[in-house]
């Protein structure tokens, strides 16, 4: 496959520029103008990021890129799907809360937000995965697929499970509704934590699949039965129901990877990714540890995959922060290894480059 173009602009500004100038000429320089926004609904998908975590980036960096598709003619809005796991961003409600708590809202960002999979996060659209190799379908959140153009926006960081979290965690992990989100960190098979279970039965109405009994008052899953939709976790209440994270780093990595084919076939999509305060984990912390190198830029690209590319190569080529979770140099030259040595970032490229996501081969074009 023929090299990617990646363009990069550094975070340096003069008196009289902004960062937010800088990103926008950026994206031009990318070639944002080249598709048609004309009247088209556009998500982009950012992470409003967990209360308590300083890192996510901020809405600012949002309104740039909204402006510039309204410029274009376009209507764009930002999006995310619900978490999984029980924090501030499980369900619709609560994460609006957070996104507003976090400064997100029409007024910061020139558009409105949206949650994708709706409510309780299961609203969603069975979407074929062309070239799928694990899987053939994706649960992905619907507003996200009522869209007509997609951009992501990817505050570049380390990631626990997947070694790093850039474009395609973003779109991929971040688009897939609740069900989504439940294949890709496991095999589509929740349990109930029996402490948690009042027995109100609920879950049992929801059931397509009659997969769930009460017994002496507690709700029970026969995963025989069970077809892993996950919409029992989105009608729980009570927090009772939850997925378990039984896959090793390869496996979440290649599911992401075609989750994020599922979102971007067949419609224009732009990819932005910023590294500044690059954390070791995850934005979907209540809290976040000090960055790992110093500030590097950032990166645009219609290539997801050499996006990705492109920002890893920049981290691990900066100096290590020596009062951060790196700590001292070592003689390895994979920062996101070093931090996270039981996930293999790698798997999840090589996937994507199986699958005809994009290329890992990339030209770097720096935009002063």
């Amino acid at each position: 496959m023929s090299q990617s173009k990646v363009y990069f602009t550094d975070m340096r500004c003069k008196i009289g520029t902004s960062l937010l100038q800088k990103l926008d000429k950026l994206m031009k320089a990318a070639g944002i103008e080249q598709i048609d926004f004309s009247d088209k609904f556009t998500a982009i998908k950012m992470h409003f990021g967990e209360p308590g975590n300083l890192s996510f980036l901020r809405p600012n960096f949002a309104k740039a890129v909204a402006d510039r598709v309204k410029a274009l003619g376009g209507k764009p809005f930002l999006t995310d799907c619900n978490t999984l796991y029980v924090g501030r961003r499980k369900e619709a409600l609560e994460h609006m809360t957070a996104a507003n708590e976090n400064g997100f809202s029409p007024l910061t960002t020139g558009c409105q937000i949206i949650i994708a999979d709706g409510l309780k996060g299961t609203d969603d659209v069975e979407v074929p995965i062309k070239g799928g190799i694990l899987l053939k379908s994706a649960y992905i959140g619907r507003a996200v697929m009522d869209a007509d153009i997609v951009i992501s926006l990817s505050h570049f960081k380390g990631h626990e499970l997947a070694g790093f979290g850039g474009a395609i965690k973003n779109i991929g992990m971040g688009c897939g509704s609740r069900a989504g989100k439940m294949v890709m960190h496991c095999n589509g098979k929740p349990t109930v934590d029996q402490e948690i279970c009042r027995g109100c039965g609920t879950c049992t109405r929801y059931c397509a699949q009659s997969a769930i009994t009460l017994t002496d008052k507690k709700a029970s899953i026969n995963h025989d039965k069970c077809a892993g939709c996950g919409r029992c976790i989105g009608v729980c209440n009570f927090n009772a129901i939850v997925n378990s994270f039984d896959s090793k780093s390869d496996d979440v990595n290649r599911r992401m990877a075609e989750y994020t084919k599922a979102v971007v076939d067949g419609r224009p999509n732009f990819h932005i990714s910023i590294v500044n305060q690059v954390s070791p984990c995850c934005d979907c912390h209540g809290e976040n540890d000090a960055a790992i190198v110093p500030d590097i830029g950032m990166f645009a690209s219609f290539d997801p995959v050499a996006l990705d590319h492109a920002c890893i190569d920049a981290v691990n080529a900066a100096p290590r922060i020596d009062r951060s979770e790196l700590g001292k140099p070592l003689d390895s030259k994979d920062h996101f290894a070093d931090i996270h040595p039981s996930t293999n970032w790698h798997s999840q490229l090589e996937h994507a480059e199986k699958i005809g996501l994009g290329t890992q081969n990339y030209e770097l074009v720096t935009v002063k």
